[in-house]
């Protein structure tokens, strides 16, 4: 489900500062410890296939957002918890490539094991699907 389904241009949410202040400067990084709470003027395409929102914030300028730096709020103003819904792609090769954890290799005999890079290939090509 997007967050297209879930709000609207003019519902408030919160700003997850530790997810996103490495990219905002320092003027809107001041914004956010005053009030991290906006109201979604706007929602822009990401990367392609993301969602993000345009908020205005408490000194009146505009910042975006991705979607997962923002925690939408209720009508009571409390945080809604995020289901992540994973049933979008199910199939058998999605699960397993979900299921897949590759562990930095240091030692050169573990570099040159070719079932860890196999492992490795699988591994970064599953953001690709």
């Amino acid at each position: 489900m997007s967050i297209l389904d879930k709000v609207k241009i003019g519902n408030s949410v919160k700003v997850n500062l530790e997810l996103s202040k490495d990219r905002l400067t320092k003027e809107t990084i001041d914004a956010i410890n005053v009030s991290s709470l906006g109201k979604i003027s706007d929602f822009r395409i990401t990367d392609g296939k993301g969602i993000g929102v345009v908020l205005k914030l408490s000194n009146g300028k505009e910042q975006w957002f991705f979607e997962d730096e923002i925690d939408l709020l209720d009508e009571n103003g409390s945080v809604i918890k995020k289901i992540n819904d994973e049933k979008e792609n199910s199939n058998f090769i999605f699960d397993f490539f979900r299921g897949l954890k590759y562990e930095k290799k240091n030692k050169a005999s573990d570099l040159l094991n070719p079932i860890n890079f196999f492992i490795w290939l699988v591994v970064s090509f599953k953001d690709i699907f």
